[in-house]
């Protein structure tokens, strides 16, 4: 049986997949977006909150969410209006339940009255609707609205529909016995009688046989069961429906008790000579079928099935919860399955032609097989950036309300996934760049008026997949960058010279340098230079790169492009003198061989290739990594064009390409520190390590790698044809 800690964690599991459904929930409602039943999934995440809190004793959390809750109840009725200073407070309201949560989480003691002012304004939006607010603990009028307890036991066996029925009504009898299951996932009994009353006239009866002496009483097992009568002009669906959240966590029976049609006399007058038609005998009345509850919403009556079970429906998908440390054990043994993949073979390569054959065919399969299994298992890992995105919303509320603006986030792409290693890590970038953004990117509401713009500022956070990575990019409508304001403080703080001629990007990229900083007085929020450079690095330390665009009066683009996982990547296998790297297949743009017409040796550079009209610098990557290159591979030599993450490129000459291959990644940052220009290490099919590349921290190298005319020559050098 699972301890009571278990049972907690599991709780907070699962309110942090309600808090999510509630923010992201409310944030529709705000924008016009959401619906009827996007009012309802966010009732059921703060009811799932309630109950759960209810179980655990955290009486503060359950007395703010009954108020939150009640709210949610006006709205959905109908008594309370979506007006947008409502939704102001219920956002404000899943700030502190959020808090509320975490709180009672970690253990640490709330202070009495924390989030007083929200949950009074909860209670005057009751008050308008014309109720009224709830003590910790009171229970909610509306859980037992229109529900007529008779406490008695019943035979259904004996149960028999004698009361008359409206021309056009459905007569349905329901035995419902829930399961300790669906207390424990915080869903009320109560609440879905309530629900069933809505439809239609309800006579409901309570069994209670199973009740025990109230000293035998457990708290998380339900002893009441209900028998139901529900006379409707509502369809078997619309029933179903009532019982869709709870259909797996309950014993359900539905029987269709409608009568069947009577045939009534018609009079025909005397003077119409017209012969009397007896109605033919109805046909008797078949018995009624059970139907049990099943996972998914259950379907309408259907016609008898024919043979072979024709018309089953698809059972629903199930979950379960696995521990992360399993996981990432399994991705571990999926990558040493690679590596002795790889080793495999290499030695088939070795073996002669004749004899191998039937390897190479079967090698193929391993190959093939072991991908899938690693996609598998890396999709296992991953989760949608959405658990980091629904952090965002918050944010930018307080910031705006710190710097007295209007500032609107819209999300885009909230279910595209990610290695969870990166979700670690991405969460501190985010925060720096949306801070800033509100901060310095959009004006204050009179400035945006002045500029023709809307008095509301917005804020774009989206995410997508993009040629093998995770593209997430941050827009803002806001003034943009101040270029001639950024080199003034840049030069006074000595971080250009005095004389430096800068292109506009790189004026504007001037704000991730360390120290930079235009805050003109020091806050809470920014000011003291450090932001960007620490996003900057943290971007880079993840293998990914950041790119910026600004647009005077109109706004700035922040784009972080990053891998989609840190645990095995493909790579191109390249030879440089004796040693052997790997380059991540996703920083390269094309490989080739150019002829010596296409090498230019510039003065002050490494040499520079003409590629369909444009110039790009070339440097040879055995000058980046301090080794010669092989005299014997001059004619092999070959131009890797790679993308240096800001619109740029580079060509890197090495000394033979050696094929692609999927490699592990393995970290030498643990035992040896960051190293300039190598991302991490992996193991190849020979049993040698070799270096991941860092293509971004190349080209930074290649900046400060001095120009010789010996550099030049080789660059230019007719090897390369």
């Amino acid at each position: 049986m699972a301890s009571l800690d278990d049972l907690k964690k599991t709780f907070f599991d699962e309110c942090d997949e309600a808090m999510q459904q509630i923010e992201i929930g409310l944030t529709d409602i705000r924008s016009g977006e959401g619906n009827d039943e996007t009012v309802n999934a966010v009732f059921r995440g703060v009811h799932s909150v309630k109950g759960g809190a209810g179980i655990f004793g955290f009486e503060q959390l359950v007395g703010f969410a009954h108020v939150f809750e009640t709210v949610l109840d006006g709205l959905r009725n109908g008594s309370l209006s979506a007006t947008s200073d409502n939704l102001d407070v219920l956002l404000s309201a899943s700030d502190v339940l959020s808090d509320l949560v975490q709180m009672s989480r970690s253990g640490q003691e709330i202070a009495d009255g924390f989030g007083a002012e929200v949950r009074s304004g909860l209670e005057q939006i009751i008050e308008q609707g014309g109720g009224g607010g709830h003590g910790d603990g009171d229970i909610a009028p509306a859980d037992f609205e229109g529900l007529d307890f008779m406490p008695v036991a019943v035979d259904l066996d004996e149960i028999a529909v004698d009361a008359p029925t409206a021309l056009g009504q459905n007569v349905y009898e329901i035995t419902f016995r829930p399961k300790a299951e669906m207390l424990k996932k915080a869903n009320e009994p109560l609440y879905v009688l309530r629900e069933l009353r809505k439809l239609g006239e309800l006579e409901l009866t309570a069994n209670s046989d199973n009740l025990p002496a109230l000293t035998d009483i457990e708290t998380d097992v339900p002893y009441l069961w209900w028998h139901a009568t529900l006379r409707t002009e509502a369809t078997r669906e619309q029933v179903d429906e009532v019982f869709e959240f709870v259909s797996g966590d309950c014993d359900l029976t539905i029987e269709d008790r409608t009568p069947a049609p009577v045939a009534m006399p018609i009079d025909v007058p005397a003077a119409m000579s017209m012969p009397t038609i007896d109605a033919p005998p109805l046909a008797p009345e078949m018995p009624a079928a059970k139907v049990e509850a099943k996972p998914a919403v259950a379907a309408p009556p259907a016609e008898p099935a024919a043979a072979g079970g024709a018309g089953r429906t698809k059972p629903a998908a199930t979950t379960t919860r696995i521990e992360l440390d399993r996981i990432d054990r399994v991705v571990n043994m999926v990558g040493e399955l690679v590596i002795s993949q790889a080793m495999l073979g290499q030695i088939v390569q070795d073996l002669p032609e004749t004899t191998s054959m039937r390897l190479i065919q079967i090698l193929d399969e391993v190959a093939h097989h072991t991908r899938e299994l690693k996609d598998s298992v890396m999709s296992m890992r991953a989760q949608p950036v959405g658990s980091v995105f629904q952090r965002m919303p918050r944010l930018v509320r307080e910031v705006a309300a710190k710097t007295h603006k209007k500032v609107r986030l819209e999300t885009h792409g909230e279910t595209t996934e990610v290695d969870r290693s990166i979700i670690e890590r991405l969460g501190d970038p985010l925060t720096h760049i949306i801070r800033n953004s509100v901060d310095h990117g959009v004006e204050a509401p009179a400035a945006r008026l002045a500029a023709g713009k809307p008095e509301e500022g917005v804020i774009r956070l989206s995410a997508e997949h993009r040629g093998g990575r995770i593209v997430i990019e941050i827009k803002d409508d806001g003034a943009g960058i101040n270029s001639e304001r950024v080199l003034k403080i840049a030069r006074e703080k000595g971080l250009v010279g005095p004389d430096a001629q800068l292109s506009e990007d790189e004026i504007n990229n001037l704000i991730m340098m360390p120290g930079f900083s235009t805050a003109e007085t020091i806050s809470d929020i920014s000011g003291r230079g450090v932001g960007m450079d620490v996003v900057r690095s943290n971007i880079q330390d993840l293998g990914g790169r950041i790119t910026l665009k600004s647009v005077r009066g109109q706004g700035m683009t922040i784009q972080l492009a990053l891998p989609l996982t840190l645990a095995v990547m493909d790579g191109m296998v390249i030879k440089v003198g004796t040693q052997t790297y790997v380059m991540p297949l996703s920083a390269i743009v094309e490989c080739l061989r150019p002829s010596r017409g296409e090498i230019s040796a510039l003065i002050g550079t490494h040499g520079m290739l003409q590629l369909r009209g444009e110039f790009v610098p070339i440097v040879l990557l055995g000058d980046l990594l301090g080794i010669g290159s092989s005299a014997a591979a001059n004619s092999e030599r070959v131009v890797i064009i790679t993308d240096t993450g800001e619109g740029s490129r580079i060509g890197l000459v090495v000394d033979e390409l050696l094929g692609h291959q999927q490699v592990v990644i393995k970290s030498i940052e643990e035992s040896y520190g960051a190293v300039p220009g190598i991302a991490a290490a992996t193991i190849l099919g020979n049993g040698r390590v070799a270096f991941i590349l860092d293509v971004e921290k190349l080209s930074e190298l290649a900046v400060h790698i001095p120009v010789t005319n010996n550099a030049t020559m080789k660059a230019a050098q007719p090897a390369l044809n």
